[in-house]
């Protein structure tokens, strides 16, 4: 069936970053993934091509394009040639709507011209060893001292954290009330280059190997009071407003590794020759594709029709809850398929399909597992 989701002006984007990828970034990849992590200069490049600054207003140096179709389309298409652009969506996709939703015109002044150039990368430190998905059990403080908050504690699991400039660290500035354990959370927009800061391991995973996962401690680092981002206490409520589209880029990621995986697949199937003909003329080759392909279907639709509500303001909790349960367990059954397909092959990490088999698994894990999309899902039913 035809897409209706993208314009003509959405196709020229895509024809663009499609040239980019292969000009810029697949000649260099596997050098790239055997560092472990993108070089910083990638970053600007992107930023010189306008992908940081599509949803940014004009005012501030971006687009002012109010649509989240760019960043998928930059999904589809860095998915499709197996690669990974590290932090960079963590950068556009997660940081960026907390920027614009709760910074000041002078937060925003400082910030977005080095946010667009790319000169200036971010993260978001929620998550710390111990408490996982229970964001109100965090322990990292932020006591107030004159005209600055003295930030205490660590955080694990960050994406992009070690090569940050600044990171939105999640901090309790009181502690939590009786009847409400979420309150007395705060943001801070934490620059990097503090006395005190420090990058600890960088993760070592078993994909996203180019996305650098790193664990981060502060030791009385000092952040100036002006670097509060929204109101001091409310910074649970704020975390919450951005699940929607956070799960609706991971269901697009989703989705888009499960087309990647049939259309890596259909190319080594045609090409491998087992007992004197194609792995394609097989029977089941032919019933096993077909499968996947109508899962891609289905997921593809699924997420064209979250991203059209997410673009008209419509986008619920639950909406976007379901999208991610749905697509991450396709793109697990899928992606499985197809690796079964390559044989041996398949397990070797020269080959995408094996990386995309490791790099898919965590789609089911971060923001949010699928027990706690389904535990959403069904509240919303009334059970």
């Amino acid at each position: 069936m035809r897409r209706s989701v993208f314009s003509e002006e959405h196709e020229d984007y895509r024809k663009t970053i499609r040239s980019f990828l292969e000009s810029e970034v697949l000649p260099h990849y596997q050098e790239w993934y055997d560092a472990g992590q993108v070089p910083r200069e990638l970053y600007t490049k992107l930023g010189d091509l306008g992908v940081f600054g599509i949803e940014v207003p004009e005012e501030h140096g971006g687009a002012g394009i109010h649509s989240f179709k760019f960043s998928a389309i930059l999904t589809e298409e860095a998915t499709r040639a197996g690669i990974h652009l590290g932090g960079s969506g963590v950068h556009v996709e997660l940081c960026l709507p907390y920027l614009l939703k709760l910074g000041t015109e002078e937060q925003l002044k400082r910030w977005m011209p080095g946010f667009v150039s790319g000169e200036e990368m971010w993260a978001i430190a929620m998550t710390e060893p111990g408490t996982g998905s229970d964001l109100a059990g965090m322990r990292t403080s932020a006591v107030r001292d004159g005209d600055h908050y003295v930030l205490n504690g660590a955080k694990t699991f960050i994406t992009g954290g070690v090569l940050a400039n600044r990171v939105i660290v999640c901090a309790r500035t009181s502690p939590p009330l009786e009847d409400n354990r979420r309150f007395g959370i705060s943001l801070f927009c934490v620059d990097t280059s503090s006395e005190g800061w420090a990058v600890g391991r960088k993760l070592d995973k078993i994909g996203l190997r180019v996305s650098d996962t790193a664990e981060l401690s502060f030791t009385d680092v000092r952040v100036p009071a002006e670097d509060l981002l929204g109101e001091e206490n409310e910074g649970f409520s704020y975390l919450g407003q951005n699940l929607p589209q956070e799960r609706l880029g991971i269901a697009y990621h989703a989705y888009a590794q499960a087309a990647a995986a049939i259309r890596f697949t259909k190319a080594y199937v045609e090409d491998r020759k087992v007992f004197g003909t194609t792995v394609a003329s097989f029977q089941n080759t032919k019933f096993e594709l077909a499968a996947c392909q109508t899962e891609v279907d289905a997921a593809e639709a699924v997420c064209d029709r979250a991203l059209e509500a997410h673009d008209a303001g419509e986008l619920s909790a639950v909406d976007a809850a379901s999208a991610k349960l749905f697509c991450t367990e396709v793109a697990g059954r899928v992606i499985d398929r197809c690796l079964q397909l390559h044989g041996g092959y398949g397990y070797m990490n020269e080959y995408p399909i094996a990386r995309l088999y490791a790099d898919t698994r965590v789609t089911r894990i971060y923001g949010g597992t699928s027990e706690v999309m389904k535990t959403i899902i069904a509240k919303s039913m009334g059970l």
